[in-house]
């Protein structure tokens, strides 16, 4: 092994928090500030180290806004439905001092959906033993 493959965690830990988001007020969906400024705070909190911030403002049929934070754990993203009063929120990170829980609880604080839907997905690397490794 080189001296790279010797420093390495065993592993990646992955976490994955989504979400939809119902009812909620159409002009906070049509505020793109807002919620840049929201992406931006939840990945402060959840201990993310910011690489950028981009938001988009869509009009017309489903239009919305679309927020994205890149965080050198991963990512951050808001998107908007104003019509349909709906949001999806999806944060995912591959740090483990990050946490995106954290991020997930201020944006809902924040946004106040009438109600959401919550999904978590373990998204870790285990670790991959070589065959060789498993017999010794």
């Amino acid at each position: 092994m080189n001296n790279n493959e010797d420093n390495r965690d065993p592993f990646i830990i992955g976490k994955h928090v989504f979400g939809n988001l119902y009812g909620m007020d159409p002009n906070i969906l049509t505020n793109e500030e807002f919620l840049r400024e929201i992406a931006i705070k939840a990945a402060e909190l959840a201990n993310m180290v910011i690489v950028e911030a981009k938001s988009w403002k869509f009009g017309g049929l489903k239009g919305g806004v679309s927020v994205i934070v890149l965080v050198q754990e991963s990512h951050i993203a808001i998107h908007t439905w104003n019509e349909y009063n709906y949001a999806t929120v999806d944060i995912y990170t591959c740090g483990e001092k990050s946490d995106p829980w954290r991020a997930f609880r201020y944006i809902i604080d924040m946004l106040k959906p009438k109600y959401y839907v919550v999904n978590y997905a373990d998204r870790t690397q285990l670790p991959i033993f070589l065959t060789s490794e498993i017999n010794k």
